[in-house]
């Protein structure tokens, strides 16, 4: 390690530090920010397990960038940060890290390498391109599929960077499968393409980087292929994930099974589309009658398995229609699903392999190979859910209910069979916290409230499997006592009561009007949005109000740009925009909270967990259940206060807040002297 302890802290982010320095009077030292370098430069030194909660405003990703590049300089060790949301992805590779480097390099320190780094499906590969241009006419069945690919075509021959995220709008994205760089048909040093690949280029760079900067789904992805032997990022010294709130559900996702109808489908119709009789199959070309045969028993096989699949997901449609028409039902250990799709998926993929053995040009015994390897993974996954050999496991059918358009040709993609881990910390504990690497995890919410009021990190540390990790609780530098209000309504009318609808719209508007808009109004229940959304929009509208409502007005992204155009705006929201939401000043002065956020109890994986603590003699409620709701609650708080000069009011229209012996420890778990006040104005007391 360079320099003594605390070195590394006041070096960066002193008052006199690099940071300072390349910032300018703007900049003031944080104390918070400087406990966390410390606390992070140890546990990189002794390559251990780090928890972090930094309050808003602790400035934690220059607190982890810090120590990170001091490892990187000294020992020329590499560091790899992921993040859940592209938001923060984005701020790091365009502001947080270039201004660390640059202050590095300011200070005649020497260059390091940053990459950002994107899963092999988000870059173009110029030999598939040219392929799908050249067949193009057999292989898509529409003008609007023909024209998308006309748009990456003219892309593809300009693009610096060759992903997704510079690629122009296209009205058809699935195009895009016929053209990414794809690892089962990547002809490797024989592609007349690979000096000029975008892949093998961002591949080349990811290798000589010191900091890798990914999302978590792209860390867990190779997490969980390093569990059976693979992977493709390379070895890290030191891992840092941030927003680590989100952690166990990202992990559990990655080490299950998920076979969707649209992703079954979509192979099919990639092969042969039975409505226009166009496909991969049909855009073969031969004169070899035994290669033709083969194709044409293939193509049948394709027709088999449309029939088989339809079948398959229409049986599992029926199920949750049979207890409710949409959501998700659980399959039990003793549930019998009949498997139609694993043996007719296994029958493709032999007949495309045989096609290989034909003499075909190189690029379509490649292309076979890729096509024969996703009809393998789906035959193996479905035979896996449908037998349940993944054990502990918990397994569950998840559909949007109708018919799901999956007959031959139809698009499907609403009906899924899935399967995760009830609990992931073993696979956690073996995989990312053993062998010789730091590990930090770190965000704004990370322990839920003790007994005693203090912050609490049992919960997430029996959930993940890092008891021997070390752990943190940095309060935000900002003065909430002053910045923010909690109101809370304890005279809210049961919900399951005819009256609560109506009273609770009546109090949603009330609280707008107090402060002229600038709201959030966040719900734990898509119906019950809507119906309030239902009840208030035009009123708001005639009011001066412009009203967002998610899933009705455009993307998340689209309707939170509109809303802050607008400091009277209002939006209604769910579960996303509880959290990973940044709107400083006057455009978001109030959070009206409707509920307090428990996870749904019909929700397959909650009840897989809840069992399995009260198997173990656990209380599930308190030890699951309580916990995950007050950090949720803690999320969608600190929407409010993000700069020290936002004031606002977070209103909670849960009468149990104020209500239920465990109510304290949702108004507990907030930053200390936040005002509580009652329904008349009256002040209730400051936790």
């Amino acid at each position: 390690m360079t320099g003594d302890a605390g070195g590394c802290a006041e070096k960066w982010l002193g008052k006199d530090g690099l940071i300072a320095g390349r910032l300018g009077p703007g900049f003031e030292p944080r104390p918070q920010q400087i406990e966390m370098v410390s606390a992070i430069e140890r546990a990189m030194e002794s390559r251990s397990t780090l928890l972090v909660e930094a309050g808003t405003g602790v400035g934690k990703s220059f607190a982890y960038l810090a120590p990170a590049i001091e490892r990187i300089v000294a020992r020329g060790e590499r560091v790899i940060v992921a993040t859940n949301t592209i938001a923060l992805q984005e701020q790091l590779v365009n502001k947080d890290v270039p201004t660390v480097l640059a202050a590095l390099q300011e200070s005649g320190g020497p260059e390091i390498k940053a990459e950002l780094v994107k899963g092999r499906g988000n870059y173009v590969s110029i030999r598939r391109l040219m392929l799908a241009s050249k067949r193009q006419e057999r292989l898509f069945t529409s003008r609007a599929a023909r024209d998308s690919l006309h748009v990456i075509e003219d892309w593809a021959y300009t693009t610096e960077d060759g992903s997704l995220a510079t690629l122009p709008a296209i009205e058809r994205i699935s195009v895009w499968d016929k053209v990414q760089s794809d690892s089962g048909n990547c002809m490797g040093r024989k592609c007349p393409m690979h000096d000029r690949c975008f892949y093998q280029r961002a591949r080349q760079r990811m290798t000589r980087a010191d900091l890798l900067i990914c999302n978590h789904a792209l860390f867990f992805s190779d997490l969980a292929l390093r569990a059976r032997g693979v992977g493709f990022l390379p070895y890290c010294e030191h891992v840092i994930l941030d927003e680590a709130h989100h952690i166990e559900d990202i992990a559990s996702e990655h080490f299950g099974l998920s076979l969707t109808e649209g992703r079954v489908m979509h192979l099919l119709n990639s092969l042969y589309a039975p409505s226009s009789h166009r496909g991969y199959l049909a855009s073969l070309v031969t004169a070899d009658k035994d290669e033709a045969a083969l194709i044409d028993q293939t193509t049948r096989t394709v027709l088999e398995a449309h029939d088989e699949s339809a079948r398959f997901f229409g049986s599992l449609r029926a199920r949750v229609r049979g207890v409710g028409g949409a959501g998700s039902i659980r399959v039990g250990p003793g549930d019998a699903i009949e498997d139609s799709v694993s043996e007719v998926m296994a029958r493709i993929a032999l007949g495309l392999r045989r096609l290989r053995e034909f003499e075909l040009p190189e690029e379509d015994r490649f292309e076979l190979n890729a096509f024969a390897e996703r009809a393998d993974s789906i035959s193996t996954e479905a035979r896996m859910l449908c037998m349940q050999e993944l054990p502990g496991c918990v397994y569950w059918i998840e559909s949007g209910g109708g018919d799901g358009g999956s007959g031959p040709g139809g698009s499907g993609g609403r009906t899924a069979f899935e399967c995760s881990p009830i609990d992931v910390a073993p696979v956690l504990r073996e995989h990312l916290f053993t062998g010789d690497r730091s590990v930090v995890l770190t965000s704004a919410t990370l322990a839920s409230g003790g007994r005693s009021g203090e912050p609490s990190f049992a919960h997430v540390v029996s959930r993940l499997g890092c008891e021997d990790a070390e752990t943190l609780a940095l309060g935000s530098p900002f003065d909430h006592a002053a910045q923010a209000e909690l109101h809370v309504d304890p005279t809210m009318p049961d919900p399951r009561s005819s009256e609560y609808l109506d009273a609770l719209a009546s109090r949603i508007a009330s609280h707008i009007r107090a402060t002229q808009g600038g709201a959030f109004v966040l719900f734990t229940s898509f119906r019950t949005m809507n119906d309030v959304a239902d009840v208030l929009r035009d009123g708001l509208e005639a009011a001066g109000h412009p009203v967002f409502v998610q899933g009705r007005d455009g993307s998340r992204s689209l309707i939170l740009d509109r809303f802050r155009l607008d400091d009277r705006s209002v939006l209604f929201g769910t579960s996303s925009f509880w959290q990973g939401v940044d709107v400083k000043g006057r455009g978001l002065r109030n959070v009206i909270i409707t509920r307090l956020p428990f996870d749904p109890p019909d929700r397959p994986i909650t009840q897989a967990r809840l069992e399995a603590i009260e198997a173990r003699g656990g209380n599930p409620f308190m030890e699951d259940s309580l916990p995950r709701a007050v950090i949720r609650f803690r999320q969608g708080f600190g929407r409010l206060i993000r700069s020290a000069s936002d004031r606002g009011r977070v209103v909670v229209l849960d009468p149990r807040i104020a209500t239920a012996r465990y109510g304290r420890l949702f108004s507990e778990a907030l930053p200390p002297g936040v005002r509580v006040i009652g329904p008349e104005g009256e002040l209730l007391g400051a936790p």
